[in-house]
Order: structure tokens, then sequence, then C-alpha cells
């Protein structure tokens, strides 16, 4: 599975994306048409991965699925999903689903799947029969027929609130039809490489990263970030991590801590090791605040506008075409040089080689970065 070693994702909210009102009446859409007229900005951005939120008919937002085997109408057709895979193979971008399997919306097209509990409160999202061999089953047959029609990998919802051994009979005969398939797992906390070797997945989402990152940065403790950073390192001898500084469920990396911090908060995603996902928007600074309430979700799954150039997107081009000059970083060592509450400077290693780059933050007067090559050069300074 070579591919994903060269992976940078985009990262899209399908529904929000193409200005779904997914509260109002539903209407057909043409969201994934939509979202095949940017597969050239993805390009022009850097990144080679297009990794999507909810496609399937649901009953509103997406993540209460009514059925998986059919696109929502919504954001367009299976024919729409069929043109969308053909220009991503065409354009040499990975397509990487998004496979909500913990839980349903009352009006699943199979009833006998789902059990009695709700998931994490919601009353609207019954949880299916995990521990029934027809709902492992029905999910392998789900996962195997989208790869079947050109996806290139799944991301599992809430993986973590499934058992180990549940995705330790579903992946199995998925992987015997496709081998290269991508399988990552929605991890928030636990044990990640156990949770990784017990499941069968490749990879989790690294959490422990993205918050570290944003605290460090917001505190102005560097301590914090080094910590994970050593806790990531460890990570790295069992799998290689999906990192991020944003997605569809967490306040925007610009509201948490500042437009020019977060420019800090990219380089470290471009610079660590692992497999970067960029949230549509993040590159342009968007803004938006998670809130806990109905509707609490929208701000920061927006509607999109193809966006004109703008210096806060010339940043995160110019630090995506660094991690694309330096692919080793995806399994890189880092070795901490210097450490203050406002100051990290860190060396990340290729793995058996000599390359290196050394990464100097600071938080003193404002935030600054500088990254210098083998040869001490500075080839990227903010």
């Amino acid at each position: 599975m070579a591919w994903i070693d060269h992976a940078i994702f985009w990262h899209v909210y399908p529904l929000g994306f193409a200005g779904v009102d997914i509260r109002g009446e539903q209407e057909k859409g043409d969201g994934l048409t939509r979202l095949r007229s940017s597969l050239d900005y993805l390009i022009a951005l850097g990144c080679n991965g297009l990794l999507l939120g909810p496609i399937f008919a649901s009953q509103t937002h997406g993540y209460d699925t009514i059925d998986h085997l059919r696109i929502d109408p919504r954001l367009g057709t299976e024919e729409d999903f069929d043109a969308l895979v053909a220009d991503c193979q065409e354009k040499g971008i990975a397509l990487v689903l998004d496979g909500v399997f913990s839980h349903v919306a009352e009006g699943f097209v199979r009833p006998e799947l789902i059990g009695e509990g709700v998931f994490e409160g919601h009353g609207d999202l019954k949880r299916l029969r995990h521990e029934d061999p027809a709902c492992q089953a029905y999910v392998a047959e789900v996962m195997r027929y989208w790869l079947d029609r050109g996806a290139s990998g799944w991301r599992l919802d809430a993986a973590y609130s499934v058992s180990n051994e549940f995705w330790a009979k579903v992946l199995p005969p998925v992987r015997e039809a496709h081998p290269d398939a991508w399988i990552l797992g929605e991890v928030i906390h636990g044990d990640y490489p156990a949770i990784v070797e017990e499941s069968g997945m490749d990879s989790v989402t690294q959490y422990e990263l993205w918050k570290a990152c944003w605290s460090a940065l917001h505190d102005a403790n560097f301590f914090e970030l080094e910590w994970s950073v050593r806790r990531h390192m460890e990570f790295l001898e069992h799998f290689i991590p999906n990192t991020f500084v944003g997605n569809h469920d967490v306040t925007r990396i610009a509201s948490k801590v500042g437009q020019d911090k977060a420019v800090l908060a990219a380089v470290l995603l471009l610079t660590m090791p692992g497999i970067p996902s960029i949230y549509y928007g993040d590159e342009l600074g968007m803004e938006g605040v998670k809130e806990e309430r109905m509707g609490g979700d929208d701000a920061v799954r927006p509607s999109w506008t193809e966006p004109g150039e703008s210096s806060v997107l010339g940043v995160w081009k110019s630090l995506i075409a660094l991690r694309r000059q330096h692919s080793w970083l995806v399994n890189a060592t880092v070795e901490t040089l210097e450490l203050e509450n406002e100051r990290y400077c860190y060396r990340v290693q290729q793995r058996g080689g000599q390359d290196f780059l050394e990464v100097e933050l600071s938080l003193f007067d404002a935030p600054t970065a500088i990254i210098r090559n083998a040869q001490q050069e500075v080839i990227w300074q903010r």
C-alpha cells in the first residue's frame, strides 16, 4: 500500500460543501459534481487525496444513515459518484469515503440490524447490532461495494465506540478483495497501537497531537506539545497516524489560536511525521466555532466558493510543496533540539537516511517559524 505514504488529503464535509440545508426539505442536488469541479483546486493546493465526509442517503446531517448503498440525493446520483471516481483516477487523486457503521437513523433500510441502544445519548441515532454476524457481513459488503466502484479506502466514523472484535471480523474479507485499501479509524483517545493491532485497521486519527498542537500554541506551552510528540514517536513504531489541525467536529484552528499562530500549526502539521489531512478552508484561514447545541456544527461545515489567491493560501501551498519535496517525512524521527515555554526547535530525520529538516518555532514577540535543511540553509520562513 505504498500510495498512502505519499498521500496528503483535502478533507471535505460534502453536505456543507454543497450548501445543503441539512434541516430543511430534502431536495436533489449536485454536490458530487461541485466536488469534481474543485479537484483542480485540490491539486493546485498540492494535495493528492480527497477524504470525504458522508455521502450516503441520510436523514439530515449525513451521520444518520438511511442507506449505505445509495448516494444521498442531495449530493447527486450513483452516476455522479462514478464520474467523481473517474476524475479522481485520471488526476491521480485517492478517494477515501466515510463509513458510519457505529449508528444509523431510525429509518434505516435494514431495521433487523438495529439494536436497542442509542449513540452517545442521541435518541435519533440507533446503534447497530455489532455482535450479529449479519451486521458484520453487511458492513463488509458495503465497504467492498464502494471499493469495487473505485474508492481507495475508508474512514470508519466513531470507530472508538465499536469493539475491536467487530472490526477484526469485518475487515479481513474487505482486505481479501482490496488489499491496497487504506482503513482509517476515528479514535479520540485510548491505546492507539493496541486498537490498530486488535482491530486490523491501518491507522487512527491522532487526536492527542491535535490537542497538544492548538493547546500549546494557545497557552504558550511547548512542553505540552513536546510530550505529545514523544508519544507520537512511540505510535510510529506500530503504525502511521492520520495527523490534522482541523476537521468537521472541532473549532477551526484560526479561531482556536488566531491567524498568526495558525500558521505555526500548519508548519507542525506539514513537518511532523504522519499522514496529513487538511480540512477544507483551513488553508484559507477560515474561522468557525463549534458549539454544543442544535446546529452547533454549522459554522465549521460551511458551503464552498472557489477562492482566489491570498497570503494565507500561499503559506499553506508553500508548506505542502515542502512536504511533497521531502516525502520521507511520513515516517521520520523527531529529536528535540531546544525547548522552552515559547520556543521549540526540533530535527525531523529521515529513517535510514541522511536527510533532515530543522524546524524552529517561537512565540516570543510574534509567532515565527524557520525551517532549515541539512545544509543549514533557510528553506522556509514566516
